[in-house]
C-alpha cells in the first residue's frame, strides 16, 4: 500500500512509463474522499509508470486544482453519498470538475464512490440499493467486457470486495462491463477513457484494517453478516488480497495504457 507522503502534494517520479518507444509523463489527479481509501494498487502502477500525482483530500477541506493541468482522475471511495451535497458542498464542485473534464476527455477512473461520482456527473441517479452489498464477493463480466481494451483480459467471474449501500442508474450512452445478482451496475465505461468500477480491487490486508475500524464502514458490514463480521472479513480478505490485487493490477494498467493513447 503507498500511503499519501503529504496531503495536496506534486509528488515527482523519477521514472518514466515507455510504449512504442515513446517516453509519457502522466500528470495525474487523485481525488480522496477519506485518508484511509488511498488508490492502493492503482497507485502502484501510476508510480511505476512514471506518473505524477497530485492527490487532493476533499473531505478535510483541500481545493480542487484546475482538471486542465492534468492527463488524467482517478477518483476512490469514501463513506459519504453523492446525495450529500447539502451537508458538503464540495461534492457538488467535485462533481461540475468531473463532468467537466470528461466530457473534454479527460481520462478517468472513478472506484465505488468515484464510479457513482462519474454517473451523477453524467446525468445518471445514485439511490440507495435494496440492501447492503458487503464482503468478498463476484461480480460477471457482460458480453461487451470481452472486447473492451480494460477488461479484456478478466476473468468472466471476478472476485471483488463489495462494501456499498448505494447504486447508480448507467448514463445515457454508457457500456456496461460487470454486473452482480444484487446490483446489476457493477462498472461501466462512457465515452473511449472514462471508467467507473463499484467494487474494489486496490486493497490490501492494511486498508481493510482500516476500513473496518471506520464507523460507517462496520457498521454496514455488521448490518449484513453479523456481530464482529468486520474484523472476520478482514481476515477473510488477508487470504485473497493478492488475488483481487493481480487483478486490479491487470485492469488498472490496461486503463493506464488506454491513457497513453488518447491524444492530448
Amino acid at each position: 500500500m503507498v500511503l499519501p507522503s503529504a496531503r495536496g502534494e506534486i509528488k515527482p517520479v523519477h521514472c518514466v512509463a515507455s510504449y512504442g518507444g515513446t517516453a509519457l509523463s502522466v500528470r495525474t489527479l487523485v481525488l480522496q474522499h477519506i485518508a484511509c481509501e488511498p488508490p492502493g494498487v492503482y497507485e502502484d502502477v501510476l508510480l511505476e509508470r512514471g506518473a505524477t500525482i497530485h492527490r487532493v483530500e476533499l473531505d478535510e477541506g483541500e481545493p480542487l486544482p484546475d482538471w486542465r493541468e492534468f492527463d488524467s482522475i482517478v477518483a476512490m471511495g469514501g463513506p459519504m453519498s453523492v446525495n450529500d451535497e447539502e451537508k458538503l458542498p464540495w461534492l457538488r464542485a467535485e462533481r461540475a470538475l468531473i463532468a467537466a473534464a470528461v466530457h473534454a476527455g479527460v481520462p478517468f477512473f472513478g472506484a465505488c464512490l468515484g464510479a457513482q461520482l462519474l454517473a451523477a456527473s453524467l446525468g445518471a441517479e445514485v439511490v440507495p440499493g435494496s440492501a447492503p452489498e458487503v464482503g468478498l464477493l463476484p461480480v460477471f463480466l457482460t458480453e461487451a467486457a470481452a472486447s473492451d481494451p480494460v477488461f479484456a483480459d478478466l476473468p468472466r467471474e471476478l472476485l471483488t470486495l463489495q462494501w456499498h449501500s448505494e447504486t447508480f442508474s448507467l448514463p445515457k450512452g454508457a457500456v456496461l462491463l460487470a454486473s452482480s445478482p444484487v446490483y446489476p451496475n457493477q462498472a461501466f465505461r462512457w465515452g473511449p477513457c472514462a471508467y467507473g468500477v463499484q467494487f474494489h480491487l486496490e486493497v490490501s490486508r492494511e486498508m481493510a484494517d482500516e476500513w473496518a475500524r471506520v464507523p460507517s464502514y462496520a457498521s454496514a458490514l455488521e448490518r449484513v453478516l453479523g456481530p464482529g463480521s468486520a474484523m472476520a472479513m478482514v481476515e477473510q480478505l488477508a487470504v485473497h488480497a493478492e488475488e483481487l490485487r493481480a487483478q486490479g493490477r491487470r485492469m488498472f494498467k490496461g486503463w493506464f495504457e488506454l491513457c497513453a493513447s488518447v491524444e492530448p
